[in-house]
């Protein structure tokens, strides 16, 4: 039953025949399966399989994991290796493609979850598309375009988010891990966990930290404090595969001869690996992605142009802070991009868009300060935020301080867990289009490592994203920020 969570305790299988083989372009093909594919115009290595890996691919919504993995999942298969496919939604809040393949709109709590399981529905016939059954299958149920703001706001005793279309506050599916299990960030933390702890991956695929689609990042950010909480226990290497970024993949549409690269402003700053499909990788990752229907009827031409005869896994390097060391730049030189409107939003969107990126990055005087770069100034109906999460390994990460620094054309204030304090707890220094914020590593509850990111936004419609990045604070600076009188750890005072 896919709604029971499956162990594979299956010994690895140890093919005599197979041999990895590395050609110029830098992709690991199975021998006599391969073809020799053109060298890629950016920097890549190939990434392996062996016959000891267990391979876990966690996807933001139910056809992400085709579209990102659809071709390493092939591979481990053929190799006997096992693999684990986890869905942190249902997908069920997609409401253009519901009323595509309903013809009517999809309007009530109850219509909106049926919807959810035809998204199950689908993922089990992608599955085994791929090679794959229905046991090899677990969803998380958690509320789809609302697991980002569990992410930011929705920790302990505060009341659990609420969907926004199945208007439910905890998890309605009877197929589901865990059905009931409220929609906070501790619960996503303990069902990861959980998965994390009885598969036992030696790999785990999951979405990228830049992407543009808010689910997509809460997962790698939900999956990085599982994994940092269970260090002692399991290693698995990460690689984040990305979706949905602005005006990428090109071109658009069923390119199946035509590499897939990163967006150019990403393929230095990215360690990227990159997996070969062959031609009949290619054709069943076809078969897959047209096994989810609903959104195949609907955004057909962007979901073709992910079969692709290879597939890109990513991350940013961790940037190490010292104390007192110059300003370390984050900046991915990516002027052109981050001043273009996103294609998506509205003319009124577009004409008030803002863009930004990350400047630099240092740690003095025992305070975090990040810088960030406009495309152009704040507009009175355009805000920014700057989001920094400290994470210590001797404390829940629920516990911890999770801080939200809310920019204006003419003023910020500063946040905690949604709660509004002081705006001098932060300091922010600003000119046209450049701004600086200024933290105490004590009002982060003096953490070993940071995740950070900033948006910016109209009213409540996102415009442009900083990627999250991670940060680790080296002892020196936690020790001189823990020397010195600092405000009061946030939460403590107003």
């Amino acid at each position: 039953m896919a709604n029971r969570w499956h162990v594979d305790v299956r010994p690895p299988c140890r093919l005599p025949g197979w041999a990895v083989v590395l050609g110029l372009c830098g992709f690991v093909c199975l021998a006599g399966c391969r073809e020799t594919v053109e060298s890629p115009a950016f920097p890549s290595t190939a990434l392996a399989l062996t016959p000891q890996d267990r391979l876990l691919v966690l996807a933001p919504h139910p056809d992400d994991e085709v579209l990102g993995c659809g071709g390493i999942i092939q591979q481990a298969v053929a190799m006997g290796v096992p693999v684990h496919v986890v869905f942190l939604t249902y997908g069920d809040n997609n409401q253009w493609s519901f009323l595509v393949y309903r013809k009517h709109p999809v309007l009530s709590p109850k219509g909106v979850q049926r919807m959810g399981l035809v998204r199950h529905d689908e993922a089990v016939a992608a599955a085994q598309r791929l090679g794959l059954a229905p046991e090899d299958l677990t969803f998380l149920g958690y509320p789809d375009f609302g697991t980002l703001p569990i992410w930011t706001s929705y920790w302990g005793d505060r009341p659990p988010f609420t969907s926004m279309l199945t208007r439910v506050t905890a998890v309605p599916y009877a197929n589901a891990l865990r059905p009931g299990a409220p929609y906070k960030g501790e619960e996503i933390l303990r069902d990861l966990t959980t998965v994390l702890r009885a598969f036992k991956p030696t790999k785990v695929f999951v979405s990228h930290p830049s992407d543009h689609m808010p689910d997509h990042q809460a997962l790698y950010l939900f999956t990085q404090i599982a994994l940092w909480d269970l260090q002692t226990e399991m290693r698995p290497a990460v690689y984040p595969y990305l979706v949905h970024f602005k005006r990428w993949p090109r071109p658009r549409g069923y390119h199946p001869q035509t590499l897939l690269e990163p967006p150019p402003h990403l393929q230095s700053v990215v360690v990227w690996q990159s997996h070969a499909l062959s031609p009949e990788d290619v054709k069943r990752k076809y078969a897959a992605i047209q096994a989810h229907r609903t959104q195949y009827a609907y955004s057909r031409r962007y979901l073709l142009s992910f079969i692709r005869p290879n597939e890109l896994f990513g991350d940013f390097p961790v940037v190490r802070l010292r104390v007192d060391a110059p300003p370390i730049p984050l900046s991915s030189g990516r002027h052109a991009e981050f001043v273009e409107t996103p294609e998506q939003l509205l003319e009124e969107e577009q004409a008030a868009f803002v863009g930004l990126q990350w400047r630099h990055v240092q740690v003095t005087d025992g305070q975090l300060v990040l810088s960030i770069e406009f495309s152009r100034p704040l507009a009175e109906t355009v805000s920014a935020s700057v989001y920094a999460f400290g994470y210590r390994s001797d404390r829940p990460f629920g516990q911890m301080p999770k801080l939200q620094v809310k920019l204006d054309a003419l003023s910020h204030s500063v946040f905690n867990h949604a709660e509004r304090l002081r705006e001098d707890r932060v300091r922010v220094t600003r000119t046209s289009t450049l701004m600086t914020v200024a933290i105490p590593l004590e009002f982060l509850g003096n953490p070993q490592r940071i995740l950070t990111s900033a948006r910016s936004y109209l009213a409540d419609v996102p415009l442009d994203w900083a990627p999250w990045r991670t940060l680790e604070v080296l002892e020196q600076a936690r020790a001189l920020s823990s020397g010195r009188r600092r405000p009061a750890a946030a939460g403590s005072g107003r």
